[in-house]
């Protein structure tokens, strides 16, 4: 018996909780499982258990076979001495603590229909192992499971930005900036971006947001992408402003060579993206303060529709001519960086101010843009969970990403309703 179903048997409290005994035929009443200890150590803390007439409160570990307490060494490790029960599927024999005294042990029974779930939900190799059972969880439970899981999502994403205001000295609008560019990579040259905007301070670019020129030289000479560009007559005029500038600043280019074009779209190459951003810094300052002073969705759309400068509407690169054609940031892209930037750190600034009216708003909006289109929202579209808002695509990313892919599904509501689901059911 794998030690993984034992502790879900007992954290969910799916045992035969009648007519207990220790081993040592004492009764035994569970009045409190404790709390999972994710670290080292016993595996629940806290613990509440009543042992023939007295109350034992402590922690409580548990294993297949009582002689994997010695497997395990903690015969001789006091960080157990507090066990005031040892839980095994088998008992093979005594278990001690370090001070030499007896630990109470009882064998945990349940329903064989929860080991027969279990045997099967991790056999399967389907894309996810319980594609073909998901049908029988009633939507109302997937619904909340969806919500619990977006609130976990933008947490984890909560703890990135936090991570980055601790850098910036708890700067905001820093903070979001450098966020912004790294989300303008999509992806591909997400990295790139990020370290461009960790090289360019944004009050250097806040010095020089009247001029879009500016702007563009300072982006385009930072990411290093004007110094072999000596043919291009617009490039020339920027590496000359990018020259004065740099000097006046003390700047330092990043390497050139971290831009990707290999297989991306026109529409998606860096040139095009770093002068998206220009237009985006140009058109707006304290750009997060004004996103938290009007959080609706109609506005921030207009916000980040922005132009680039006439020279890209016939250049994807500099150079080489194109047919004209306008360069604002698609739908789709404004709508990638409300849920991956504008969102997440709405979410975390309410935290912080303790803001539930925001908090809320923040979550509306992504119930108002569409779902996200990927192979994972596709696959979870075909067994039957639909996703017709950014929320519900967001929630279903975290679920693969954080349960399925972890194959944590003892962790997983709906894991949990499948193994406990009768045989009628199935």
């Amino acid at each position: 018996m794998k030690e993984s179903i034992l502790h879900f048997v007992w954290q969910n409290k799916l045992f035969r909780a009648h007519n207990l005994e220790t081993t040592e035929a004492e009764t035994v009443e569970i009045i409190d499982v404790g709390r999972i200890n994710t670290d080292a150590g016993p595996d629940f803390f806290n613990a509440k258990v009543r042992i023939g007439e007295t109350v034992w409160a402590g922690n409580v570990e548990i294993h297949s076979n009582s002689s994997d307490w010695n497997k395990h060494n903690h015969q001789t490790d006091n960080a157990y001495n507090n066990v005031i029960l040892h839980v095994v599927h088998k008992a093979d024999g005594k278990v001690y603590r370090a001070d030499g005294e007896s630990i109470p042990q009882l064998e945990l029974t349940f329903s064989k229909q929860i080991e027969d779930n279990y045997e099967q939900l991790f056999s399967e190799t389907k894309w996810i192992p319980c594609a073909d059972k998901i049908n029988l969880i009633p939507s109302i439970f997937i619904q909340s499971w969806k919500n619990a899981l977006l609130t976990e999502r933008l947490e984890q994403k909560m703890s990135a930005i936090e991570d980055l205001l601790s850098e910036n000295n708890q700067h905001w609008e820093e903070a979001f900036y450098i966020t912004l560019a790294r989300n303008f990579g999509f992806g591909t040259n997400s990295q790139a971006f990020e370290s461009l905007a960790k090289s360019l301070p944004i009050s250097v670019l806040g010095k020089h947001k009247d001029n879009l020129f500016q702007l563009e030289a300072l982006l385009f000479g930072q990411a290093g992408l004007l110094t072999l560009n000596e043919i291009d007559s617009y490039a020339v005029e920027l590496q000359k402003e990018y020259n004065f500038l740099r000097l006046k600043f003390d700047l330092t280019p990043i390497d050139g060579s971290q831009w990707k074009l290999l297989r991306l779209r026109p529409d998606n190459f860096p040139h095009i993206r770093i002068a998206q951003f220009a237009a985006l810094i140009h058109s707006s300052s304290k750009l997060f303060s004004k996103i938290v002073e009007h959080p609706e969705i109609k506005y921030l759309k207009q916000l980040f529709a922005c132009e680039p400068s006439s020279f890209w509407k016939n250049h994807y690169l500099f150079a080489d001519e194109s047919p004209v054609k306008n360069k604002n940031l698609g739908i789709q892209s404004v709508n990638s960086i409300l849920i991956n930037t504008v969102i997440p750190f709405l979410f975390c600034y309410a935290s912080h101010k303790n803001d539930e009216e925001l908090k809320d708003k923040a979550v509306q909006i992504l119930e108002q843009i569409p779902s996200e289109r990927n192979s994972i929202v596709t696959n979870w579209q075909n067994i039957g969970l639909s996703s017709k808002s950014a929320y519900d695509s967001q929630a279903l990313l975290q679920l693969k990403k954080q349960y399925c892919d972890k194959k944590k599904c003892l962790r997983c509501r709906i894991g949990h309703k499948v193994l406990t689901l009768q045989k009628e059911s199935l």
